[in-house]
């Protein structure tokens, strides 16, 4: 987010219109009595999965959900996007986000309701499918609080703008909504939440930071090309294989030597197919990367370098014209950095301190994952964004991993990753409905 627009976000801030102390308690009983209910929610969100692009029963089912908690629903916008709109009297309007979909990922923890589903993704492969990043618990803490706010109208004034986002895994969805006129059709959001789980942390718990919270990212694609042969007569080719090896160690230079030291970017090659046989000189080979950085200005410096590099060494090593590399950004699979509007951050956390207790709150540090939640934000003129981490981990499991060799935690996208459901999505109602009552309230 460009720094010079940050006064005019905090200066047209609305002041939080009402202390939320009184209502902790309305709040926690609310997601304390709707637990039961959003535990079954989720058990069979988790059990039936669907692939980025493919959501279509798992947005049914969030809204006919939103419907019976009274949101006109608009289902269909750029694929399985749906929105529910809640117009309570005059008043800002606070969107929040859900994704719906799941990872290529089979299940291994073992659970009574783990997902045994199967799908072909988009190449048209069977693969296994998990909610290995916790897309279930935001699906049902989303749905809990839409259920919360709508009981509790007589304490807030202003609309509520329930956003389900699809494709967030393969990066795109918030993007496709916005480009399908989400706005427009709707009405344009003053500020805009969501929370995602942390594999790491307790249940019961929630992370915040004021700036930024995750990266962006960019795919990469790169195409070596030679000149194939047999592998006896290595001097009558040119070898990919070698040329990729060349780039991919080239390529840890740009973090060391091209990025200001006190800037953050990470250059992975994640995958890298070439050759077909023992003796044979293949003249093609695919490299795939993820960028992750913070600044746009750092983001142009590795991409730019990423381009200089790989061409040069294919040129030192003789790649006759007509033969360079390809290297192609992938603006198809493209997210922005999640920067949390700090006045904004402040004002939300304010809300649930006072709903959960200081305790339960906890500052976290940034990290290098990544998502497309700030493409909502990211539009002219900019909308304050949030948001937070929520808890997942039981007490047993988090004390244990604590320990000098102790067992890690499993980490998002493990196919051993599970939350603990009931508290965790107590956890989530309360600090989501506790948020947006704190921006609304009367």
């Amino acid at each position: 987010m460009p720094r010079f627009l940050l006064p005019f976000l905090i200066a047209s801030l609305p002041a939080l219109a009402a202390d939320v102390a009184p209502l902790r308690g309305a709040i926690t009983e609310l997601a304390e009595k709707d637990v039961a209910y959003l535990a079954g929610l989720y058990r069979h969100l988790h059990s039936n999965p669907e692939l980025s692009e493919q959501e279509r029963a798992t947005a049914d089912r969030l809204a006919k959900e939103l419907t019976a908690a009274g949101y006109a629903v608009t289902t269909s916008i750029a694929g399985h996007g749906i929105a529910g709109v809640l117009r309570n009297g005059q008043g800002p309007t606070v969107l929040i986000r859900t994704d719906l979909d799941a990872l290529p990922v089979e299940e291994a923890t073992g659970l009574p309701y783990a997902s045994r589903a199967r799908a072909k993704d988009l190449a048209g492969r069977e693969v296994p499918v998990m909610h290995a990043c916790g897309h279930d618990v935001h699906m049902t803490s989303f749905i809990g609080a839409a259920r919360a706010l709508a009981k509790l109208k007589d304490r807030w004034r202003g609309t509520v703008l329930m956003v389900g986002q699809p494709a967030e895994e393969t990066i795109g969805g918030a993007k496709h909504m916005l480009q399908a006129g989400l706005y427009e059709r709707l009405g344009r959001p003053d500020f805009c939440l969501a929370l995602h789980v942390a594999g790491d942390q307790r249940a019961g718990t929630v992370g915040y930071r004021e700036g930024f919270m995750l990266a962006s990212v960019d795919s990469v694609d790169i195409t070596i090309r030679g000149v194939g042969g047999h592998g006896a007569y290595p001097h009558k080719t040119k070898d990919p294989i070698v040329i990729a090896a060349q780039v991919i160690l080239a390529l840890q230079t740009i973090v060391s030597r091209e990025v200001r030291p006190i800037d953050s970017a990470v250059v992975t090659v994640g995958s890298i197919r070439g050759g077909t046989k023992r003796n044979v000189i293949s003249d093609q080979v695919d490299l795939e990367l993820t960028i992750r950085t913070y600044r746009d200005e750092t983001r142009r410096v590795v991409l730019e370098a990423i381009d200089r590099i790989t061409k040069g060494v294919a040129r030192a090593a003789g790649v006759p014209a007509g033969r360079e590399p390809i290297v192609k950004v992938r603006e198809d699979e493209r997210g922005p950095a999640t920067y949390n509007t700090p006045e904004l951050t402040r004002r939300a956390v304010e809300a649930m301190r006072a709903v959960l207790g200081a305790e339960r709150l906890v500052e976290v540090e940034p990290e290098m994952g990544a998502e497309d939640f700030g493409d909502f934000g990211r539009v002219t003129p900019v909308i304050p964004t949030f948001m937070f981490r929520l808890g997942t981990i039981d007490a047993r499991r988090w004390a244990e991993a604590q320990k000098p060799g102790g067992d890690p935690l499993p980490s998002l996208h493990s196919a051993l990753f599970w939350p603990e459901p009931e508290l965790t999505l107590k956890t989530g109602v309360e600090a989501m409905t506790a948020a947006v009552v704190g921006l609304l309230g009367k």
